[in-house]
């Protein structure tokens, strides 16, 4: 059965207060900005975008993502003068650009040593470049994922040669502190996901996300055995309440760079 690649932001929006969160806490380490537009890279659904635009009224707030169900979405926000659909690993400021923000979104591209310099080099002197993404690959919600995929299904996923999208957080001070002022933490979020019926709550919250690229290769029958491994390995990892709810640590990584 072939699946839908695009992005369903509806299932995403259902857990859109705690991923907002991350997006508000990186804003507030944005400082004063030189003249020119804001870039909302990865925008998705527009969650970020009225924050932004009420943040930064008065300027352009432009929207890039690559999916036309998200950019859809994000347009019913109404707040971005903007919407142009593009691969951010390509993608390139067609003016003047202040401040490049991008929430949850860069984990998903390839070769961060050559995206993340020429990202900056589109921003104006004392522009930024402010970056949220997730880290949890070492968790039982992701490490389960990779596991599973190539026990059960060998034939498509060999992830012996697997490393981790995103790097430790040295790693990415290393690499962009000779293009200036560069801040980078992490913040471990311990998140209440609310009972699901018929599924692990942290079952619910990857699987607009995290679990896409493995059901994506999944017919149905595949996907109900997967599924119903994974439901079974969470409830040892992370324990349900007795009001049925999981309380999920969920890390995130930061940087703020001023050119």
């Amino acid at each position: 059965m072939a699946r839908e690649r695009d992005w369903n932001p509806d299932a995403y929006a259902r857990f859109g207060d705690l991923r907002l969160r991350p997006a508000l806490d990186l804003l507030a380490q944005v400082g004063d900005l030189p003249d020119g537009d804001v870039v909302d890279l990865g925008c998705g659904n527009g969650a970020a975008g009225p924050t932004l635009a009420e943040r930064f009224s008065g300027r352009r707030l432009l929207g890039v993502d690559m999916s036309p169900a998200m950019l859809a979405a994000a347009e019913k926000c109404a707040c971005y003068d903007k919407l142009s659909e593009a691969d951010a690993a390509e993608w390139q400021p067609e003016s003047a650009t202040a401040l490049i923000f991008s929430n949850a979104a860069m984990h998903w591209l390839p070769d961060h040593a050559d995206l993340f310099p020429r990202l900056a080099s589109g921003l104006v002197p004392g522009g930024m470049l402010a970056v949220q993404m997730p880290r949890q690959y070492g968790a039982p919600s992701h490490r389960f994922l990779r596991d599973f995929a190539a026990e059960m299904f060998p034939d498509r996923f060999d992830l012996k040669g697997w490393v981790a999208p995103v790097s430790p957080p040295v790693e990415y001070h290393r690499l962009l502190s000779p293009l200036g002022r560069i801040t980078v933490w992490e913040t471990d979020y311990v998140q209440r996901l609310e009972p699901a019926d018929g599924a692990h709550p942290v079952r619910r919250f990857t699987q607009s996300t995290a679990m896409r690229p493995y059901l994506e290769r999944l017919n149905d029958e595949e996907t109900a055995a997967f599924i119903k491994r994974y439901d079974q390995a969470l409830s040892s990892a992370y324990p349900v309440e007795a009001d049925g709810s999981v309380l999920f640590p969920f890390r995130r990584m930061f940087f703020v760079l001023t050119v």
